[in-house]
């Protein structure tokens, strides 16, 4: 793989996936790759992704996890697989393109320009000269949602949960992803709990300090969503055990290498 890896993960999306937008990415993009992750998928996924992938066999990879794991196990096998190929930067996007891919450049772009940054979050922001569809529940939901995150992680951080993120392959990342994830529903704040955890345990700055929020141009709520409306309480419940479980499972991975690769 080159460059940036972008991790896709998919169960049961055959109906969804609007395979000639990310046909359009991998032929436009020079310097990245889509690694899409069949998460024990029912029904036809599997055959459209293999489809895919035989169109552009050096811009898309198609990676088999069974049984179906959830997301957070699906993006972490995606992130550790693009990790051993050699990626530079590893993220992922919701299969959905609720995030168009015309975004990754601007993350891209960030990571680039500024070294010392290791993470690009992108953040659903409704402002002039941007297109954010989200409805009033799902946004003020997210609000109160990202303010019990934002006291965990002690970090100033607006939106959690928008499924485009983008990261350098750098120790903390690789400390992160190290165990699985304990968290099926807010594992996008385990995973910056943990990258907070490993920066600070090698002696370097909060991971406030490393990460960069940008908001998107364009978001667009996209129906046929598997997140359930009970998702939210028990992602609010998993945060409650976050930072203590996050410090326990980063010493654990300092003599866990093999998930590496």
């Amino acid at each position: 793989m080159i460059g940036t890896v972008i991790v896709v993960p998919c169960y049961n999306e055959a109906a969804r996936l609007d395979t000639e937008r990310f046909m359009a990415f991998a032929t436009a993009q020079s310097q990245a790759a889509l690694l899409f992750v069949d998460d024990g998928s029912l029904d036809d996924t599997g055959r459209v992704l293999d489809a895919l992938a035989a169109r552009a066999p050096d811009r898309i990879h198609v990676l088999r996890v069974k049984p179906n794991g959830g997301k957070a196990n699906a993006v972490r096998a995606g992130a550790l697989q693009a990790v051993r190929d050699g990626a530079i930067h590893v993220g992922y996007w919701d299969a959905d393109l609720s995030t168009p891919l015309a975004e990754v450049p601007r993350f891209q772009a960030v990571l680039d320009a500024r070294p010392t940054v290791l993470g690009v979050l992108g953040s659903r922001v409704r402002m002039l000269g941007t297109h954010i569809e989200r409805s009033a529940v799902r946004h003020y939901a997210g609000r109160i949602f990202a303010t019990l995150a934002s006291v965990v992680l002690r970090l100033a951080v607006y939106d959690t949960q928008c499924g485009a993120k983008l990261f350098r392959v750098a120790p903390p990342l690789r400390a992160a992803l190290a165990a699985p994830f304990r968290s099926r529903w807010a594992f996008d704040v385990e995973l910056l709990a943990r990258m907070d955890r490993a920066s600070r345990s090698a002696g370097g700055p909060p991971v406030g300090d490393l990460l960069v929020e940008l908001p998107l141009q364009q978001w667009l709520h996209v129906g046929g969503s598997k997140l359930k409306p009970t998702a939210m309480v028990q992602a609010t419940l998993e945060l409650l055990a976050m930072r203590g479980n996050a410090k326990r499972d980063v010493q654990k991975s300092r003599g866990a290498e093999e998930p590496m690769g």
